[in-house]
């Protein structure tokens, strides 16, 4: 009789995923900025110095928004965890909030540069964008499967291990 079993494994979050994962928290930020600003704009409609109090506010809720997030428990935004992915450091710790502050603080880096740095993220061996290469984070994905049938064999053989034929053997006895 076949056997499922589900199965895990980490991945490296590639630049697609991850840009889908921006867009949705930017779209949630925007709509929280919206909100500021009409509320605003509703107490006070000639006040253009509220008005411009918006932004320090608007840039300090992105920084929290993004550090408080990748350094929880969590480990990823609002964004990131729909997609099933999170951040982590290069060995697949969960970061700090120093280590969320620098990575978050190096996005102007991404940004500067014609946005070269985060399109670095599709070409890197690790999928890293370049505020990542500098902070020392990785951000990774889970992949989840099924495998159907019997467990690998413990005795040498060929075997399927849910992508192909495996060749076993027992290990070379030295003389």
């Amino acid at each position: 009789m076949p056997r499922y079993v589900a199965k895990t494994e980490i991945a490296f979050a590639g630049f697609w995923r991850r840009s889908l994962a921006y867009l949705i928290d930017a779209t949630l930020l925007a709509g929280v900025e919206i909100a500021m600003a009409s509320s605003i704009a509703v107490l006070a409609p000639t006040d253009f110095q509220s008005l411009a109090n918006v932004i320090p506010v608007s840039s300090a809720l992105w920084w929290a928004y993004f550090v408080v997030m990748e350094s929880s428990p969590a480990q990823g935004t609002l964004g990131k965890l729909a997609l099933g992915l999170y951040v982590a450091d290069v060995h697949g710790d969960p970061i700090t909030f120093r280590r969320a502050s620098f990575r978050n603080a190096f996005k102007i880096f991404s940004t500067l540069i014609l946005l070269a740095g985060w399109v670095m993220a599709g070409f890197t061996p690790r999928k890293q964008a370049l505020h990542d290469l500098l902070a020392g984070t990785l951000v990774l994905r889970k992949v989840h499967y099924f495998v159907i049938g019997p467990d690998a064999p413990v005795e040498p053989g060929d075997h399927w291990d849910g992508a192909g034929w495996v060749a076993s053997a027992p290990p070379l006895e030295e003389s």
